[in-house]
């Protein structure tokens, strides 16, 4: 998008760095030193390469808790916040001793006492003591976690671009929809109009894919809607660095109402669920309330820069995931419905968690829809 070249709005990016600061001073980071994008992008305002996959750990951008300064690995001042000087760039370097010389000279580097990463490799494990040479390091993922999860009012505006061009796409595909169409034709339509958005990086994997009359959890294989088929469609954009997801199901005629009937049940439970102080295993409790089988995958995740939490599913709750919602969290919830000889109703909306409860932000239509 033309405006990924400019930095994030003054109070979207100050009232960021002021949540991460805090959170730094709750769990004793002296200095923060970060490798992961979108928490990089979360304390600095400035666009970072989107990347598909994993990369190493990198000391790309450095947090100074005593004074605020800002470090950040940039080989050119665009898209850099004016606070951030020329003085506080690095440049990228393949050799690890020469990132470990700029972090000695930082101000406040001698004198540290814990340092927090959001990731390590062995090799920075055992270079970093040589640049915060009286500190100890320890793991700041879960301080950023803590930042991250809830979002300020800033943030909701800027999410809402994403979810707009969501929206579009899923408008597009649902456009191209008709017995005899192709999922890849529909998975076209719906990356086509993100694209004329300005979004090239969708969220999520799967477009557009019918689903399977033989088992809950699969797509039908066939590549193609068959009249009485239910094809679920999934649109989710990456703009601005916030993430935004929709899904809905569309039937192409037969025996679905009593299903959609179902689905709807099983949203209204959900939704009564997403009210803040209350634990995410209510998300999963919202199935059972309706006597739904609770799916495999996720029935929530939290929304922002990229995935955040919390992540709510059965195999997390077993393994002693506790967890529960504030006011300011974004989630996409999902509500998932199947019935064997049929198919599955599949519905996904971006809900922001306010003191009142769930305020939904997708506006997309569900079948039948106008």
């Amino acid at each position: 998008m033309a405006t990924e070249v400019c930095p994030d709005g003054q109070a979207l990016r100050l009232a960021r760095r002021e949540r991460a600061l805090a959170q730094m001073d709750a769990h004793g980071l002296d200095v923060l030193v970060l490798g992961r994008q979108a928490n990089i992008r979360y304390v600095t305002g400035a666009p970072q390469l989107w990347i598909a996959g994993t990369r190493p750990f990198g000391p790309m951008c450095v947090v100074v808790r005593a004074s605020g300064d800002i470090y950040l690995n940039s080989t050119d001042d665009e898209g850099v916040p004016e606070e951030i000087g020329h003085d506080h760039l690095y440049g990228l370097a393949w050799n690890p001793m020469t990132l470990i010389d700029v972090l000695r000279k930082i101000d406040g580097a001698d004198s540290a006492r814990r340092v927090g990463t959001d990731a390590i490799t062995p090799t920075f494990a055992a270079l970093l003591p040589e640049a915060f040479p009286n500190a100890e390091l320890v793991d700041a993922e879960a301080a950023m976690r803590a930042a991250r999860r809830v979002k300020t009012p800033d943030e909701i505006g800027t999410m809402g671009t994403a979810l707009r061009v969501a929206e579009r796409g899923l408008a597009a595909a649902l456009a191209e929809f008709a017995p005899g169409v192709a999922e890849r034709t529909l998975a076209g339509a719906m990356m086509e109009a993100m694209a004329a958005g300005g979004v090239s990086t969708p969220a999520t994997q799967d477009a557009a894919w019918v689903t399977s009359k033989e088992h809950p959890w699969r797509r039908d294989g066939s590549g193609a809607v068959r009249p009485g088929d239910l094809v679920a469609f999934a649109a989710g954009a990456l703009a601005n660095g916030y993430v935004a997801e929709v899904g809905r199901t569309w039937a192409a005629g037969g025996p679905a109402s009593e299903l959609f009937d179902r689905s709807n049940v099983l949203y209204e439970s959900i939704l009564a669920a997403c009210r803040p102080g209350a634990p995410t295993s209510d998300l999963l409790g919202a199935y059972e309330a309706a006597g739904e089988p609770i799916p495999p995958m996720p029935v929530a995740h939290g929304l922002g820069l990229g995935f955040d939490p919390p992540v709510v599913s059965q195999t997390l709750l077993a393994a002693g995931e506790r967890d529960r919602l504030e006011a300011g969290m974004v989630l996409a919830i999902t509500g998932y419905v199947w019935r064997e000889g049929v198919g599955a109703v599949f519905r996904r909306d971006t809900v922001h968690i306010t003191e009142g409860g769930a305020d939904v932000l997708t506006t997309s239509p569900t079948w039948p829809g106008p």
